[in-house]
C-alpha cells in the first residue's frame, strides 16, 4: 500500500478506536436497535414464511441477463495475455502477428493504453474498490505471475483467443519473494484489518498456559483457495459520449462506479455500473483489473467491449484466500475451564493491498478464558493480491481453534460439546460488551439430540462397517453481525397502491431481491404482489456491499429510514380532512395498504385515498440508514453448532462424509426457504475446504499451477451427503427485523467438524488442510 493509503487507514482506525470507547457508554435508546424493530413483534405477515425466489422463473427461462449477455451494437470481444514472472518488467512485446490475425480490431498493451490513474485500493476510503494500489497497464512493470500484459479485441471470442496466442513477450525478471519461508525470513509485521490491529492481549497468557494442569499446543495450516463461482467474471462495457456504462458481475456497484470514475478522471455520475444478476460472488466479484482494462480497450477502439475471463483467467486476475500458519494453545484446569487461550500465527499477502486472513476474529468472542493472546502477523510475497472469500478469517481460524478444542477434550477425557458449553461466556470475552443475542447452547442441545450425538463412542477407531471406519465430530461456528454505513433506500408509492423500493444492493443467487420485497411489503403493509424491487444499479442512491453477511441488515435499516420519511410525507399530504389529521409520526404505522393510528386502528386512511385527495400520481422519498453504532454497543454474532459423521476406508484412506447437521443461532430467519439453501451451500463449501480445495502455488516462480476445475477440486453431488439444517429462530431485539446474516456462518467451523470426525474414526489427527487420503494413511 502507498504511504497515503496507510495514513488514511491509520486515521480511520484511530477514529474507530475513539468511537468504540464512547458508544458503549450511551443509553440503549440512543443507539440504533435500542428500540426493537416493530416487525419483530409482528405475528402475521410475510417475514418468517417460505417464499420462492422472485427471480427464479427468469433464471429457469433463461430470461435473466447476466453481465456477459448484454447485446450491444458493434461489440467486440476481449482476450487477455498474462505475464509469466512474479516480478520484473516486460523487456519486449511483439503484437504484430496478433494484429494481423483474422477479425482482430486492436491490441492494447502498456505502449498504447489510454492514460489512467491507479485505482483507489479497497479500504482507503468508503468508496474505494481497487484490488491493489497498482496502475493498470500503464508501464512495463510486472508485479505477479499472471498479471495482464495485453488485451486483444476481435469480432468474435474465438478470434480474440487465437490472436492472443500469437503474442510474443519476453520478461526481465527481478528478485522476488515467492516462498513462505523466504517471506518469513524477511520478517513479519503486525496485521491490520479494517484499520484495526489484529491483536488482543488480556492477562499473561503465556504464564497461565505454562501453569495450567491440562494443555494443548499445536500448529495448524491452511492453504490458498481460489474463487470458483459458477459464472466466471465478465463485463460488457460501452462509452456513450463521455459517459461510461459497465454491465458487470459485481458485489459493489456504487463503489465500483466511483473508483472507475477516478481512474478515468470522470465525475461519479458519468459512470453507471449495473449488475442485475450475479452467478455467485463469495467475496470475489468485486473490482479487478479486467473491468478497467475493458473500459480502456473500449475507449481505444471506439466500440463496446465484452470481456469475459476464462476459468484460467479467473485464477490469474482474481484473488482468493491466502495461506495461514496458526498456533493454538489452550490451558485448562481439571474441570475444563480455560485458563489461557493463545491463537497466533502468520498470513501471507501482497505488498500492494492489505487483505490479511484475520483468523483470530472468531476466537475473540467465542469462549471465556482467564487470559488471551491473539495475534495475526503478515508477511508479503510477490503474488496476486488476495481478497475476501466466504467468512474471511473465521473459516480458517475456526479450523484451528475448534480442532484444538477437540484435542483438549481428548486430553481431559471430556465430551467435546460439554467442554464448549462449560466455557460459554456471559459477555464478550475480549471487549466486555454485552451480547445482543446469544443462544448457541440451545443450538448445541437441539442439534445433539437430532443428530444422535449420544451414539458416538469416545474411543477412536472403535466403530466399523467392513473396511469403513466410522466417526463423529463437532465444532462451533461464529461470524460477526455487520452493518456497513452508506446504505440508502428510495421508495416510490404510486396512486394505484403499488410501491417500488430501490436499493443499490446485489442479487448473487441468495434471494436478496425476494427478502427485500418481503421486508418492504411487511413494512409498508402491502401484499407482496404490490411491491417491486429495483437493485444492482449505481444510479440508485446509497452504497451497499454484498459482503460480510451484512447486506440484508443494511437493506433493512435503509428501508426503515425511507419508510419513516414516507410516512412523514404522507401525513403532510393527508391534511386536515383525513382521519389521520393531527397525528404525529410516532403515533402512526403502516398496515393493510394505508396508515393507521397505532392504538386506534379505526383512525386510518389508505395510500390510494391520500394520493387521490392530494391529486398526486406518486410520492417519492429517499433516505439514508442510521450509522451502525449498534456494533460498538453490543457484541453481535451469528452462531452454529455443527455435527459431522464420516466414513474412512481403512485400506485406501478415502473419506466420505455420510451425515451432516447444522444447528444455527442467527436471530430471526426471514425466509426459511432461501436461508436453508444458504446454510447448506456454506456447508458444502466447507466440505470442499476440509477435504479437497487447495491452490497449488509454485514457490519457484509464483505461478498458480492448477488453474482449472479439472485440477482444482471442489465438491460435486456425489461428495455431498444429505445435509440437515435447523435453527433457533430467536429474534435479536437490537437488529433490523431481529435477523443476523446467514451467508457466511454456514462454512464457518465445517472443516474442524470434519477433521474431528476423522480423528474419532481413525485416531489420526490431521492439522493441515486439505485432509487428503495420504495424510490419513500416514
Amino acid at each position: 500500500m502507498s504511504i497515503v493509503d496507510t495514513v488514511k487507514e491509520t486515521a480511520q482506525g484511530l477514529v474507530q478506536g475513539a468511537m468504540s470507547k464512547l458508544v458503549p457508554l450511551a443509553p440503549d435508546s440512543w443507539v440504533p436497535g435500542g428500540v426493537p424493530d416493530p416487525l419483530i413483534r409482528q405475528q402475521h405477515g410475510l417475514i418468517g414464511t417460505s417464499v420462492s425466489r422472485l427471480d427464479g422463473p427468469l433464471k429457469v427461462r433463461g430470461a435473466a441477463t447476466f453481465a456477459a449477455e448484454f447485446p450491444l451494437e458493434g461489440m467486440v470481444y476481449a482476450a487477455l495475455a498474462y505475464a509469466t514472472i512474479p516480478r520484473g518488467r516486460i523487456a519486449a512485446i511483439d503484437t504484430a502477428a496478433a494484429e494481423a490475425a483474422p477479425g482482430v480490431v486492436a491490441v492494447m498493451t502498456h505502449l498504447n493504453a489510454p492514460r489512467m490513474n491507479p485505482p483507489a485500493v479497497f479500504g482507503s476510503s468508503p468508496t474505494a474498490a481497487g484490488p491493489a494500489d497498482l496502475p493498470v497497464m500503464q508501464d512495463d512493470r510486472v508485479h505477479w505471475n499472471g498479471q495482464p500484459i495485453a488485451v486483444v479485441l476481435a469480432e468474435t471470442q474465438e478470434q480474440a483467443d487465437h490472436a492472443k496466442s500469437l503474442i510474443v513477450a519476453s520478461h526481465a525478471a527481478e528478485p522476488s519473494t515467492t516462498s513462505l519461508a523466504a517471506a518469513k525470513a524477511e520478517g513479519p509485521q503486525q496485521g491490520l484489518f479494517m484499520g484495526q490491529p489484529l491483536l488482543n492481549q488480556i492477562g499473561d497468557a503465556d504464564a497461565m498456559l505454562a501453569a495450567a494442569p491440562h494443555k494443548v499446543d499445536h500448529v495448524y495450516r491452511t492453504p490458498r483457495h481460489n474463487h470458483n463461482a459458477i459464472e466466471p467474471h465478465a463485463a460488457t462495457i460501452a462509452w456513450v459520449g463521455d459517459e461510461l456504462v459497465v454491465h458487470d458481475a459485481t458485489q459493489l456497484v456504487t463503489a465500483e462506479a466511483q473508483t472507475i470514475a477516478d481512474v478515468f478522471d470522470l465525475k461519479a455520475a458519468q459512470v453507471r455500473v449495473t449488475s442485475p444478476f450475479v452467478g455467485g460472488g463469495f467475496g470475489g466479484k468485486c473490482l479487478w483489473d479486467h473491468q478497467i482494462l475493458g473500459a480502456a480497450a473500449a475507449k481505444l477502439a471506439g466500440r463496446p467491449v465484452r470481456i469475459a475471463l476464462s476459468r484460467e483467467g479467473v485464477y490469474r486476475v482474481v484473488g482468493g484466500r491466502t495461506l495461514t500458519e496458526q498456533r493454538v494453545a489452550i490451558g485448562a484446569d481439571a474441570d475444563g475451564r480455560f485458563k489461557a487461550l493463545v491463537h497466533t500465527g502468520i498470513a501471507a499477502m501482497t505488498p500492494h493491498n492489505n487483505m490479511p486472513e484475520p483468523f483470530i476474529l472468531g476466537t475473540r468472542g467465542g469462549y471465556a478464558a482467564d487470559s488471551f493472546k491473539l495475534s495475526v502477523e503478515t508477511v508479503t510475497m510477490n503474488m496476486l493480491a488476495n481478497t475476501f472469500m466466504r467468512a474471511p478469517g473465521e473459516a480458517v481460524g475456526t479450523f484451528a481453534l475448534e480442532s484444538a478444542i477437540d484435542e483438549l477434550a481428548v486430553e481431559l477425557d471430556m465430551d467435546p460439546i460439554a467442554l464448549r458449553i462449560r466455557n460459554e461466556p456471559d459477555k464478550d470475552p475480549t471487549t466486555g460488551l454485552p451480547f445482543s443475542s446469544r443462544h448457541i447452547v440451545e443450538a448445541w442441545r437441539s442439534g445433539a439430540e437430532r443428530f444422535g450425538w449420544n451414539d458416538r463412542t469416545a474411543e477412536p477407531g472403535t466403530r466399523r462397517d467392513g473396511e469403513w471406519l466410522i466417526g463423529m465430530g463437532c465444532a462451533t461456528g461464529t461470524y460477526p453481525y455487520y452493518r456497513m454505513p452508506g446504505a440508502a433506500a428510495r421508495i416510490t408509492l404510486r396512486r394505484d397502491g403499488h410501491a417500488l423500493v430501490e436499493i443499490a444492493a446485489h442479487e448473487m443467487g441468495m434471494g436478496t431481491s425476494t427478502t427485500t420485497a418481503m421486508v418492504a411489503a411487511d413494512r409498508l403493509g402491502l401484499p407482496l404482489e404490490r411491491v417491486s424491487v429495483g437493485y444492482g444499479d449505481s444510479i440508485i442512491p446509497g452504497a451497499i456491499l454484498a459482503g460480510g453477511s451484512q447486506q440484508t441488515a443494511a437493506i433493512g435499516a435503509a428501508v426503515i429510514a425511507a419508510h419513516h420519511a414516507l410516512v412523514a410525507e404522507l401525513l403532510k399530504l393527508a391534511g386536515n380532512d383525513s382521519p389521520l389529521a393531527g397525528l404525529s409520526l410516532d403515533e402512526v404505522g403502516s398496515e393493510d395498504g394505508g396508515l393507521a393510528k397505532l392504538d386506534d386502528p379505526l383512525r386510518r386512511e389508505s395510500y390510494v385515498s391520500i394520493l387521490d385527495r392530494a391529486q398526486r400520481e406518486s410520492v417519492v422519498v429517499s433516505e439514508e440508514a442510521s450509522q451502525p453504532l449498534e456494533l460498538m454497543h453490543w457484541s453481535m454474532h451469528s452462531h452454529s453448532a455443527l455435527f459431522c459423521e464420516v466414513r474412512v476406508n481403512a485400506v485406501t484412506g478415502e473419506t466420505r462424509v455420510s451425515r451432516f447437521l447444522g444447528a444455527f443461532d442467527c436471530g430471526r430467519i426471514l425466509n426459511p426457504k432461501t436461508a436453508r439453501s444458504q446454510f447448506r451451500g456454506g456447508i458444502v463449501m466447507g466440505l470442499g475446504m476440509a477435504l479437497m480445495e487447495e491452490t497449488q502455488f509454485d514457490e519457484r516462480n509464483g505461478r498458480i499451477m492448477n488453474p482449472s476445475l479439472a485440477e482444482y477440486q471442489v465438491p460435486v453431488h456425489l461428495d455431498v451427503p444429505e445435509i440437515d439444517v435447523i435453527w433457533t429462530d430467536i429474534a435479536d431485539p437490537h437488529t433490523p427485523m431481529g435477523a443476523h446474516g446467514v451467508g457466511e456462518i454456514g462454512i464457518t467451523g465445517v472443516a474442524a467438524a470434519v477433521a474431528n470426525a476423522i480423528y474419532n474414526a481413525t485416531g489420526k489427527r490431521v492439522r493441515d488442510l486439505p485432509i487428503t487420503l495420504d495424510k490419513v494413511l500416514i
